[in-house]
């Protein structure tokens, strides 16, 4: 595999993360800040969904696109690993970056002059920088041969997939006509991906269970932010009070991480998972080391 067709493989994936949103038509949603009335229609095409009622499902947009680049190059196995990481993050980088450039572009052409517009524009910026950044990190955990960081990289990546997947429902499907059973898949979803990587990890040698650690935090805390996120900045009425804003951030996030917050039965699921998954791999790698009369490798080895 040569460096171009990594930097492809990049491309490919960053596009694939726009895509749920690309399907729609890609008009940049209405603004509270927009300089004129307009109706949805008549808004600009836009490479990214920018708004404050959007964040998480920006984060979901430019991570998944990292992470899908990571995951091929994991399955292509090229030989020049360290070269074709590099490349992939290279095309990750150019789909991303323009998406980017052409978004804001249009966003900053439309806005109100103010105060309030530049800080609006600001702080999307820099939330979609941050996006980015997380996408090249999980891409880089997804496409290394270490049994470890692939599966930190799931357990970063296991909830922006899910509300990632839950976009192309949203977005393909009529107004209240999504199935019922789709909150529900992309509430356990997490479970089963985290659930399946750590118990390909496995516990042995032992540091591997800082993995398990590791990641079970992530699905109590990562839901939390997202909820918080949401909740904080879908309401319009404390937008400009930043005082009121961090008083219900942190009371939402201290709700949604308590024992009230749900994320006990995820990680409990999560652990079911895993230890059976482990179990049973365990058992076959026995199995197999008695047939053939040769030691059982480790996962990833």
């Amino acid at each position: 595999m040569g460096p171009w067709t990594s930097v492809l493989i990049g491309v490919l994936g960053g596009l694939l993360g726009l895509a749920p949103w690309l399907v729609t038509g890609a008009q940049l949603p209405l603004q509270n800040l927009w300089a004129r009335e307009v109706l949805p229609a008549q808004m600009p095409v836009s490479l990214l969904p920018l708004s404050q009622y959007e964040l998480t499902t920006l984060v979901a947009l430019m991570t998944v696109g990292g992470a899908a680049a990571g995951f091929s190059l994991r399955l292509c196995r090229p030989l020049r690993r360290r070269v074709a990481t590099r490349s992939a993050a290279g095309g990750v980088l150019a789909a991303q970056g323009a998406a980017t450039i052409q978004a804001f572009s249009v966003l900053r052409a439309g806005l109100a002059p103010g105060s309030a517009s530049d800080l609006y524009f600001a702080g999307l910026l820099g939330g979609v920088v941050a996006s980015l950044a997380a996408s090249l990190v999980a891409l880089f955990l997804l496409a290394s041969r270490s049994p470890v960081r692939v599966a930190l990289g799931v357990g970063l990546m296991a909830v922006p997939f899910a509300s990632w997947a839950v976009e192309w429902f949203v977005n393909l499907s009529e107004v209240g006509t999504v199935p019922a059973v789709v909150p529900t898949l992309a509430r356990w979803l997490p479970a089963v991906l985290v659930g399946a990587a750590l118990a390909w990890c496995g516990v042995r040698p032992i540091t591997r269970v800082l993995v398990w650690i590791v990641d079970l935090a992530l699905l109590w805390v990562v839901p939390a932010l997202f909820i918080s996120v949401n909740y904080v900045f879908g309401t319009r009425v404390y937008l400009e009070d930043f005082d009121e804003m961090a008083i219900m951030a942190r009371q939402i996030l201290a709700a949604t991480l308590g024992p009230a917050g749900g994320a006990g039965p995820l990680v409990a699921l999560t652990l079911v998972i895993a230890a059976a998954g482990a179990g049973a791999l365990g058992v076959r790698r026995r199995f197999k080391a008695g047939t053939t009369g040769y030691p059982a490798l480790s996962a990833g080895e």
